[in-house]
């Protein structure tokens, strides 16, 4: 039996899409995007999302934030596909890289003791759509606190 030139290919390229294993950072690609300017606090908040389409944000109201936060640092160190850029007092900033196509996110946690809040966005760097992706992370994350 005789396969042609362009099925094999095709097959191969399929074996590739679905077999690529290891970190994220091993992703087929790497389709970053640039830095968006939202990140960081402003006003003492994080910024609210612009579209639902692709970004999540939450507030959880907890009895220690900051200890929340610290929590969370070592279940994201270890989460793969998950880097921690930034770490500055009550603020972190990570991206979070998707395995196969190598989309970036950015994830950021605001400890407001003062408030009993710890906030949390998470936003895709790229597309009009992140397919709940973002929401379901949060959401993750929130199932990692103590007072959950």
């Amino acid at each position: 039996m005789t396969t042609s030139l362009p099925r094999l290919l095709a097959g191969l390229l399929l074996i590739l899409l679905l077999g690529v294993a290891g970190p994220a950072q091993a992703a087929l690609l790497h389709l970053e995007g640039p830095l968006p300017q939202e990140l960081g606090v402003h006003d003492g908040s994080l910024s609210p999302c612009a579209t639902p389409a692709h970004c999540a944000r939450l507030d959880w109201t907890l009895r220690d934030p900051a200890a929340a936060l610290s929590a969370l640092v070592p279940v994201l160190e270890t989460t793969e596909g998950v880097r921690i850029v930034e770490r500055d007092g009550p603020y972190l900033h990570a991206t979070a890289t998707s395995r196969l196509f190598g989309f970036v996110d950015d994830l950021e946690l605001l400890a407001r003791p003062a408030a009993g809040v710890l906030q949390a966005r998470s936003s895709s760097r790229l597309g009009d759509s992140d397919l709940g992706v973002n929401g379901r992370r949060l959401a993750a994350l929130r199932q990692e606190l103590p007072d959950s």
